[in-house]
């Protein structure tokens, strides 16, 4: 069973450490240019005569407070977490002289409209947008109403990068919507392949069932004027067949008019058809978990069985689920969870059976999930229970409780 990597340290932190990040990278480098580094005659950048200031400082602290507070609103409420960066961009630009928004100051908002065009719906990350280059264009507006020279080149390039970081932004939005639009489809189409797996099984049963009664039926009528006794005997197995399978009938046709939902058939380990596979292995049921344990061993993943209670007839529909979920359990077991040995309990109750696979491996589902849905998928249908999940102590539990009517075993 299968876990899911460690998503990379970038995935890691939110969007609000990076939007600090991206402050104080960009607050790092202004200071840095306009400083004369070893090699250099002079800085790269003339500072501001009360750029060294108590006057030029105090607004980039108020800047600095505000970016961290729009850093710890981005997540929670993104367009008043991109006013106050747009607000600390303002103030932070004033003790430096320019004639524009540089990028360092801008850096904080840019980063900011690429989270809420990524994880908020279209129309918020447009507004985020449209709000940023405002700002960029109100800026120079106030400037040239005052009479001051502006930059109009340099702060053209910082809109045209705001514009790249929304687009950035808004393509990984609809990259994710689509991914989860094929995860829906593919968990619909798990349960309907499912579905369709146990109708073929449940068509099996059924012409099982009709084959007996038709053979006890042509008993019957052949005897039933020279031994009457053998022929009341044909009568009852042909009751007894006709109440069993009607029984297993209704369960299970009761199950599977819910909606559908499913997935692809997943494979297995060779010899084994893993649940889902469109050519079962006819008649299987508990019976022939050892000889599944066998096949399993064999690919290399040691299959330790034990039962408890009394074992007994089922009824088919309970017999083949059981062992399709078994199946599908300990194949997910040689396939994703990376361990050498699992464990398979079967347990018989007055009223139930109960299933139940362990393994000491990395303590995950196979891709997506889709396993796990064919089995619950199947234990809905006979009105079970099923959990399935990362035990604590490391590894995976499949628990699956599959109730036996009285009087149809």
């Amino acid at each position: 069973m299968q876990v899911a990597p460690p998503s990379p340290f970038p995935k890691r932190l939110p969007p609000g450490v990076w939007v600090v990040l991206a402050w104080c990278g960009g607050m790092a480098f202004t200071f840095l240019m306009r400083l004369r580094l070893p090699g250099e005659w002079y800085p790269a950048a003339r500072p501001a005569a009360q750029f060294f200031r108590w006057e030029g400082q105090v607004p980039m602290v108020v800047a600095t407070a505000l970016a961290l507070a729009g850093g710890a609103l981005v997540r929670r409420r993104p367009v008043p977490a991109l006013v106050l960066l747009l607000a600390a961009s303002v103030l932070g630009t004033m003790p430096l002289g320019v004639a524009e928004i540089p990028l360092p100051q801008f850096l904080a908002a840019e980063v900011a409209v690429f989270f809420i065009a990524a994880g908020r719906p279209r129309g918020t990350g447009v507004v985020a947008v449209v709000m940023a280059l405002a700002v960029l264009g109100g800026y120079l507006a106030v400037r040239l109403v005052c009479g001051w020279p502006i930059g109009a080149s340099s702060e053209t390039a910082v809109a045209l990068t705001t514009v790249i970081a929304w687009l950035l932004g808004d393509s990984a939005r609809e990259s994710r919507t689509h991914a989860e639009e094929l995860r829906a489809r593919a968990a619909t189409q798990a349960v309907t392949d499912e579905r369709l797996r146990i109708a073929r099984e449940l068509h099996d049963m059924v012409a099982h069932s009709i084959g007996v009664i038709a053979l006890q039926a042509g008993a019957a009528r052949r005897v039933i004027d020279t031994q009457p006794e053998r022929a009341r005997e044909a009568l009852g197995e042909i009751e007894t067949a006709g109440r069993r399978t009607l029984s297993g009938l209704r369960r299970m046709l009761g199950g599977l008019r819910g909606p559908e939902q499913g997935r692809p058939a997943p494979s297995g380990p060779p010899g084994v058809a893993p649940l889902g596979s469109g050519h079962p292995e006819p008649g299987s049921g508990l019976a022939d978990v050892d000889r599944l344990a066998a096949t399993i061993t064999e690919a290399g993943v040691r299959v330790d069985v034990r039962r408890s209670g009394e074992p007994r007839p089922l009824p088919p529909e309970i017999d083949v689920s059981a062992y399709r979920i078994i199946q599908e359990a300990v194949t997910n077991v040689v396939r994703h969870a990376g361990t050498a040995s699992c464990r398979v309990s079967i347990g018989y109750r007055d009223d139930e059976v109960r299933i139940e696979v362990l393994d000491d491996g990395r303590g995950g589902d196979t891709g997506g999930g889709y396993g796990l849905i064919g089995m619950r998928e199947r234990v809905g249908v006979l009105h079970g229970t099923f959990a399935a999940g990362p035990r604590p102590e490391g590894g995976f539990r499949v628990e699956a409780r599959l109730p036996v009517p009285a009087g149809v075993s």
